[in-house]
């Protein structure tokens, strides 16, 4: 199992490095087919046209409501006293049947509701605002993913390289001791020390190996296909001169704090809807139908009717009172949330500079480390071909440069990823951000196309031409 997973990570990374440069997919390529290809925003997007709807259901309150009635009813009567006589030649029937026909159309228009479905208009509104700044989040977060799919999958293909280079190297060590053995220069442990550590190599190489594995997983999962041949990592967008600067772009454009902005403005509205409902409503009501029964000719009549009703709740157990504090106690909690949004963008940013302070930290310590663990492995080495040296030092020592080396290519992608994490951080982690010159999904398309509650067929045509826009039409 493990040697098949060793053949085709190997023949993955022979594949990318023979493929041609034309072939090359660039960072903005995996970007842009992650927002292509994602089921994540695709949910969200749903999201976002179901909040749009409750738009055009919230005006849908102040247009008239128009109901068809038709009723036809049959009724059967059974006399008691059936079959007695009252007089010389008078009985009473046994039962008796009638039919009734009508056709009824009701007509009903609020009126006067104080503001109540002005304020859920306004409500709706801004959730549909917050939801789409949640769709906002969502796309950073796929963006963010991607990045470090491809950056994984870099890193994994270099530590793939310098396994295979740390192998190479050792395997040929080997041969120098069994060489110097077969001379008597060194005893069979030196041998062994050195069949030992390329042993050690070759798992490191198949753990490697596993790891791009795993990265070309994920990076499938975020893109939809797997990668080629991976174009070296483009300079990293730049960023503001100081922390203070990207706090502050944070705090005004990050969507996690526009979304709880929103849905704080939603809350407030939806304290003065519980306020409405404890007041009147009036509406105009109107009605027209036609009745029809075989009782009697007077059972046959037309009737229209016209009126204005003005209803007010006095009393419902206190449930009016009820929903009025849970408004109250919502708006509190939207407000406390809308601070907590942004302790955490603060805490955020906090974290992804220090990642970056860290990374540059540790590369400029890798360096050092490289070039003192380079001179050493040099040095021991020439020292061992004059006998000053065992062959184990010489390999700890060259085991001591790969690591070096290793840890150089970790930090510079932790370091890389980390200019995109506090993008992300900062709210600037968008298609049109990172200019990746693609269309992007129209918020307002699907809001403008229902938002006035469409009932008619010149506005259904025009919802299905926004419907086949997106996708979501065939």
């Amino acid at each position: 199992m493990f040697g098949m997973r060793r053949i085709l990570a190997t023949a993955a990374v022979s594949v990318m490095m023979m493929a041609p440069a034309a072939q090359s997919e660039t960072l903005a390529d995996a970007l842009i087919a992650a927002y292509r290809n994602s089921h994540l925003l695709d949910q969200n997007r749903a999201v976002l046209r179901a909040a749009d709807e409750d738009v055009a259901s919230a005006v849908s309150a102040l247009r008239p409501v128009v109901e068809f009635t038709a009723n036809f009813r049959r009724s059967r009567q059974i006399y008691e006293n059936a079959g007695q006589s009252s007089g010389l030649f008078s009985t009473v029937p046994d039962e008796a049947t009638a039919t009734t026909n009508s056709l009824e159309l009701s007509f009903q228009l609020l009126l006067i509701d104080f503001g109540r479905t002005h304020f859920a208009i306004e409500a709706a509104k801004e959730a549909v605002l917050a939801t789409r700044a949640g769709l906002v989040s969502v796309e950073q977060q796929v963006l963010l993913n991607t990045v470090n799919a491809y950056v994984n999958v870099r890193l994994a293909q270099e530590i793939v390289v310098l396994r295979q280079n740390n192998s190479r190297v050792i395997t040929q060590e080997l041969q120098a001791s069994r060489d110097r053995f077969d001379v008597g220069e060194v005893t069979r442990t030196d041998v062994a020390l050195a069949e030992s550590r390329l042993a050690q190599a070759r798992a490191a190489l198949t753990a490697a190996e596993g790891d791009l594995m795993v990265a070309r997983e994920a990076y499938k999962a975020m893109t939809g296909a797997y990668p080629g041949r991976l174009s070296a990592l483009p300079k990293a967008p730049k960023l503001p001169a100081s922390k203070d600067a990207a706090l502050g772009i944070a705090r005004r454009n990050h969507p996690d704090m526009i979304r709880s902005q929103h849905l704080v403005k939603a809350a407030d509205l939806g304290v003065d809807i519980a306020k409405a409902n404890m007041k009147p409503t009036v509406t105009l009501d109107a009605t027209a139908g036609m009745y029809e029964g075989t009782a009697s000719a007077s059972s046959d009549y037309n009737l229209a009717t016209v009126g204005i009703t003005g209803r007010q709740t006095l009393y419902a157990g206190g449930r009016l009172s009820a929903l009025y504090r849970k408004a109250m106690a919502q708006r509190e909690a939207q407000r406390a949330s809308l601070h907590q949004t942004g302790v955490s963008i603060e805490q955020n940013l906090g974290n992804a500079w220090s990642g970056l302070d860290v990374a540059a930290a540790q590369i400029a310590a890798n360096n050092r480390q490289i070039e003192a663990a380079q001179i050493a492995f040099d040095g021991l080495r020439e020292e061992a071909k004059l006998g000053a040296r065992t062959t184990l030092e010489v390999l700890d020592a060259e085991q001591e440069l790969l690591d070096a080396r290793a840890a150089r290519v970790q930090s510079e992608a932790e370091r890389y990823f980390a200019v995109y994490n506090v993008l992300s951080a900062m709210g600037r982690l968008t298609v049109t951000d990172l200019n990746l010159g693609i269309p992007t999904y129209d918020v307002t398309g699907y809001y403008n196309a229902v938002k006035d509650a469409p009932a008619t067929s010149f506005q259904g045509k025009k919802l299905d031409r926004v419907l086949q826009s997106i996708g979501k039409k065939p």
